[in-house]
């Protein structure tokens, strides 16, 4: 009877380290992006080519991991992906050219895109193995790792950004190898005692064409902003005058902001009502981030994306979940969706930033959170089960 409770609870806390190492590595990375524009010599219209590779890798990631994603295969390809992502930060931080990023980023993409489609098809997994709800506290779990990358970023300010990059990736990376026997008994141990979501039909989507694509576009509002806080938040404050540190700490506060909205939402949730709670957190987001960015103050600028944190920090967990009532094929859909805007946003927040500023461009997230609190209601209007 205590079996497989306890398997659960075992993969739970593997998971766990997979979510949280894939916060570090981002925060590295975009916490040290200054510096490796600096040792490039990239322009502001470079930087966002550099991202954009990267986000073409993630989407070739993504393709890849969605097809091998099934359940023999998952301890492999999270091993993999943990192990090429490590690497691949290691590679960036000796690049000093475009050309060497541009490669470097591809790879970099690709082992993120094959990393986060195993974590989080295993995660779902392991959520209907524990027969309760999970997911946010392994978002959560991301979301802590992120801080504690962004912490070391702004520790180690004095520190050589390709240092940091290598020695973070070799740790990274040994571990996820050294991890990988007990990765593979993820194979079947997480499997749902019983089966999970509406019922026999759970393969017929029960929720309308509609409602899927509200879904998908509001996680891709949402996750838009999340990229636009990882790659842009230090490159912001940088652009005030403020110090390596103080620029890391940006996407520190950010992180921390957003683990905190994460680690209680499951019980702000409960209490109020899921349509009630994404959409003041929405409303919250976009009036912090905008004042944020429209001021030349260091501590205003600080504080908006503490709050564009907290506010957003619920919503894709939340919009994954009602989601869930279609069936994996929804879930899949959805976070496919949502990734779109992930992958997109930071490119696109440079190209704009090239026409007009970076502070202008980074009212497009502000924005994009005052539509999610617009439409959040009419996509969650049904509790979730």
């Amino acid at each position: 009877m205590t079996t497989a409770p306890i398997t659960a609870r075992r993969s739970r806390g593997l998971l766990t380290g997979y979510f949280l190492g894939l916060g570090v590595v981002m925060a590295i990375w975009g916490a040290r992006m200054p510096a490796v524009q600096h040792a490039a010599h990239l322009s502001t219209a470079h930087l966002a080519l550099v991202l954009l590779a990267a986000a073409l890798g993630m989407v070739a990631g993504l393709q890849a991991g969605g097809r091998l994603a099934r359940p023999a295969r998952l301890p492999a390809l999270l091993t993999s992906g943990a192990a090429g992502l490590a690497v691949s930060l290691a590679l960036l931080g000796q690049c000093d050219s475009l050309s060497s990023l541009l490669t470097a980023a591809v790879a970099f993409g690709i082992a993120h895109g094959v990393l986060d489609v195993a974590a989080n098809s295993a995660a779902v997994r392991c959520q209907n193995a524990a027969g309760r709800p999970i997911m946010s506290s392994l978002h959560a779990a991301y979301s802590i790792g992120a801080l504690g990358g962004a912490a070391l970023a702004a520790v180690t300010a004095r520190t050589t950004h390709s240092t940091l990059f290598l020695v973070t990736g070799l740790v990274l990376a040994g571990t996820a190898l050294a991890a990988a026997p007990a990765t593979r008994s993820l194979n079947g141990t997480d499997q749902p005692p019983v089966p999970a979501g509406p019922g026999p039909g759970a393969d017929r989507p029960a929720l309308s064409s509609a409602k899927l694509w509200l879904l998908g576009a509001l996680a891709a509002a949402t996750l838009l902003g999340e990229g636009a806080a990882a790659d842009w938040a230090a490159v912001h404050l940088h652009g005030l005058d403020a110090s390596t540190a103080v620029s890391a700490a940006a996407f520190a506060l950010y992180s921390a902001a957003m683990a905190t909205g994460r680690l209680t939402g499951d019980h702000i949730t409960a209490s109020f009502g899921t349509p009630v709670v994404v959409r003041a957190g929405a409303i919250l987001a976009a009036a912090g981030l905008a004042t944020g960015v429209v001021t030349s103050s260091t501590p205003l600028a600080l504080a908006g994306w503490a709050l564009f944190g907290l506010g957003l920090s619920i919503t894709v967990p939340c919009l994954i979940t009602a989601a869930g009532v279609g069936g994996p094929r929804a879930v899949a859909m959805v976070a496919v969706t949502g990734y779109l805007g992930l992958l997109a946003g930071p490119a696109l927040i440079g190209a704009l930033a090239t026409v007009t500023s970076l502070s202008t461009a980074l009212l497009l997230p502000a924005l994009l959170a005052a539509a999610v609190a617009a439409l959040s209601h009419r996509a969650l209007e049904k509790p979730s089960p």
